[in-house]
C-alpha cells in the first residue's frame, strides 16, 4: 500500500494565531513539534495498516517546517515548492492507494477557525468552485480525483470536517479544534496524536475505495480578492473575466485548467 500525506498547520490542535505559524515568531517553535508529532502518528497508523511507501508533502507557508529526522526512517519528505499545478499534493499520481491531510483548515468566507483562508490568506477573500466556497481540501482532494486517488482522512477544524461530510460522508475525518471567533477550543496535544494513529490505522484497514470523490462535469470558479488591484491583474489571465472590481470568474471543464490558474493567479 502506498499512502500519501498532505500536511499543513492552521489545523493543528492549539493552533490559533499567525505568529503560531511563522518561523519568524518565538511561538512557532511549540506547534510545528505538534505538526509533527501529529503527521509522524499518521505515519505510524498507516504503518500499521501495512503502508509500504509513504510520501509527505510538507504545505505549510515555506514548504521547510518539519524536521525530517522526527519521521519514520523509510518515509519520504517533501520540502519546498517546485511550482506545479498540484502545488500542496506535489507529485501525488496514479501509483498511491490513498490521500490524507493532516492539519488541514477551513476556507477563506468562513467562520469557523480563526485563520480560515485558501490558498493565500494576505491577497484572497475567497475561491468558490461552482458556487461553493472551496477549502485548501476541496481543491486538492479534486486533484486527486483527477488521478484516481480517494482521500480516506482528514484532521483539522470542526468546520473542514463538517464541509467534507457534505462531499463524501465516507471519508474520516477527525475534529482536533473548533473556531470561536478569535479564539479556538482544542482537544489535549496528546490525544490529538493518539486518535489520529488510531483513526488512519482503522481508515486504512476498511474499504477505504468509498471515499473517492466524482469530479464535477464543469468547473466556474469565482475568486474574490482583498484589493481590486489584485482582480484588475488577474483579469488578464486566458479565460478569465472580471465581474466586480475585487472578483474574476473562470469557466473551464478541465480540472487541471482550474490548478494551473490558481497557481498564476492566487
Amino acid at each position: 500500500m502506498k499512502i500519501y500525506i498532505s500536511a499543513d498547520i492552521e489545523g493543528i490542535t492549539g493552533v490559533t494565531s499567525w505568529s503560531e505559524t511563522d518561523k519568524g515568531h518565538a511561538d512557532y517553535s511549540d506547534f510545528v513539534k505538534q505538526m509533527e508529532k501529529e503527521v509522524c502518528a499518521a505515519c505510524k497508523g498507516a504503518i500499521k495498516a501495512g503502508a509500504k511507501e509513504i510520501l509527505i508533502k510538507d504545505a505549510h507557508d515555506s514548504g521547510r517546517n518539519i524536521n525530517p529526522a522526527v519521521l519514520p526512517r523509510d518515509v519520504k519528505l517533501i520540502r519546498g515548492w517546485s511550482g506545479h499545478p498540484f502545488s500542496m499534493v506535489q507529485e501525488l499520481d496514479e501509483s498511491f492507494d490513498a490521500l490524507m491531510f493532516i492539519g488541514y483548515h477551513s476556507c477563506g468566507g468562513s467562520k469557523h477557525n480563526p485563520l480560515s483562508h485558501t490558498m493565500n490568506s494576505s491577497d484572497v477573500n475567497y475561491i468558490k468552485i461552482n458556487g461553493r466556497y472551496a477549502s485548501e481540501f476541496l481543491i486538492h482532494a479534486y486533484a486527486a480525483a483527477t488521478v484516481n486517488v480517494p482521500v480516506v482522512f482528514v484532521s483539522g477544524d470542526k468546520g473542514l470536517c463538517d464541509e467534507i461530510k457534505e462531499v463524501n460522508e465516507n471519508i474520516s475525518t477527525l475534529a482536533v479544534k473548533e473556531g470561536i471567533g478569535n479564539s479556538t477550543l482544542s482537544i489535549h496535544n496528546d490525544l490529538a496524536v493518539e486518535l489520529t494513529q488510531k483513526k488512519v490505522e482503522q481508515t486504512l484497514s476498511s474499504n477505504f475505495k468509498l471515499c473517492e470523490i466524482k469530479l464535477p462535469d464543469s468547473f466556474e470558479v469565482e475568486i474574490s480578492y482583498a484589493k481590486h488591484t489584485k482582480a484588475y491583474k488577474a483579469s488578464f489571465y486566458p479565460g478569465m473575466k472580471q465581474i466586480s472590481p475585487t472578483n474574476v470568474l473562470f469557466k473551464t471543464k478541465d480540472y487541471f485548467e482550474v490548478l494551473r490558474m490558481i497557481s498564476f493567479v492566487v
